[in-house]
């Protein structure tokens, strides 16, 4: 698979998550905030890119904190709390599927308390198609066997938090 790269100005991979990315019942500071996201390296033939959050540690399947689809090749970037609710900080034509909680937009890390440290792993794929097929209303469980004959490239970029 091709290179690609993902980075966040406010942690690095293996890092604590700043607690504006955590969620806004887990204390002070929580805010339920998408972290800035910068992308690099896309392969040719890109045509669109898919952000994900998920925490493979959560009791069941693991849970799905954020899905976003349908970003411009053009895009590289996603500012801080661009998975806002109302999804005003995406780029024209993006949106945001349900989260594991139920609503559309980002859920800040929540882990159980006394659980151990949580992954929450934000990936970026590039896609060889403009749009991914997909509307608001789709599982982010199923987002990845959707878009898997798709991906030219993915990178993740990993913050860890755990509640005692």
């Amino acid at each position: 698979m091709a290179s690609l790269s993902v980075r966040s100005d406010t942690f690095e991979d293996g890092q604590i998550l700043p607690a504006a990315q955590r969620g806004a019942a887990t204390g002070p500071g929580g805010k339920d905030e998408s972290p800035p996201l910068a992308w690099s390296g896309a392969p040719a033939g890109t045509r669109s890119y898919a952000v994900t959050a998920f925490d493979p540690d959560a009791p069941g399947h693991g849970f799905w904190h954020w899905a976003v689809l349908d970003l411009p090749a053009t895009a590289t970037s996603l500012p801080a709390g661009a998975g806002a609710r109302h999804g005003g900080g995406l780029p024209l034509g993006a949106f945001q599927l349900r989260n594991d909680g139920g609503s559309a937009g980002y859920l800040g890390a929540a882990p159980p308390k006394g659980h151990g440290p949580h992954r929450y792993v934000f990936t970026v794929y590039a896609l060889n198609v403009e749009n991914s097929g997909l509307d608001a209303g789709a599982s982010p469980a199923k987002l990845e066997a959707k878009l898997g004959p798709h991906i030219l490239a993915r990178a993740s970029l990993t913050g860890i938090y755990e509640r005692h």
